[in-house]
């Protein structure tokens, strides 16, 4: 299993002989608009946590281009649907068997919105069950005690988990975070692109290495295999 990472919650995960771009934010963030090509970019599936305007920019054009299929909670799938764009369904606690394994979507705190202020229906995660390795992208969401049943569904090998505060959890709470899902290893999203979620990378990493954890922040457009 291969993930890319796109900055904000932007990644690209590899599984099965699938490409799944997750929440694509990049044609206005200042931190990969030029680094990143969206029309360069491959897709099977497009998963999008909610409907804010960082992680839902640029799925509509990603899937015309590609044909990908947008995945999310059903008024997100009802919003691209009556788009004529192909759209699925999958709400919380649900799950969904795809040709490359299967996907669950699990509670998030946060709230959730289109851009032009319509409902955007509950905020979620993916769990991402292949046939060998598991990853658990949180989404935009606060420490919650439903993180503990991650564990319950299946053996994570990388929780993809927000580190940069303020509009999410921040580093103090995805170590206890990490705990919950049963998960030692952590790609940190949702940090920097906005003035208010800027870190101290070394002082997160720090944090994670004194709790026995690791903490990954990948440059954009860098990939790490699990």
């Amino acid at each position: 299993m291969k993930i890319t990472y796109y900055a904000q919650n932007s990644l690209s995960i590899e599984m099965g002989g699938a490409t799944i771009i997750v929440d694509p934010f990049i044609t206005e963030n200042e931190l990969s608009k030029d680094k990143v090509d969206i029309m360069d970019l491959k897709a099977d599936y497009i998963f999008l946590t909610h409907a804010h305007f960082d992680h839902t920019l640029d799925a509509e054009a990603i899937a015309k281009n590609t044909g990908a299929t947008i995945v999310g909670n059903f008024e997100i799938y009802q919003h691209y649907a009556e788009k004529d764009i192909e759209a699925m369904p999958l709400n919380q606690g649900g799950t969904r068997s795809f040709d490359f394994g299967k996907v669950k979507c699990v509670s998030a705190v946060h709230t959730s919105s289109f851009p032009d202020g319509s409902y955007g229906g509950n905020p979620g995660g993916f769990l991402f069950m292949g046939k060998e390795k598991s990853v658990y992208v949180a989404g935009d969401t606060a420490l919650t005690m439903d993180m503990k049943l991650i564990p319950m569904w299946t053996e994570i090998d990388l929780a993809v988990l927000p580190v940069g505060d303020v509009a999410t959890m921040g580093a103090d709470d995805a170590i206890i975070a990490s705990d919950f899902v049963e998960c030692d290893k952590v790609l940190g999203v949702h940090y920097d692109v906005l003035p208010f979620t800027k870190i101290d990378h070394d002082k997160a990493k720090q944090k994670f290495d004194n709790a026995g954890k690791e903490l990954v922040l990948l440059d954009i457009g860098v990939s790490i295999t699990v």
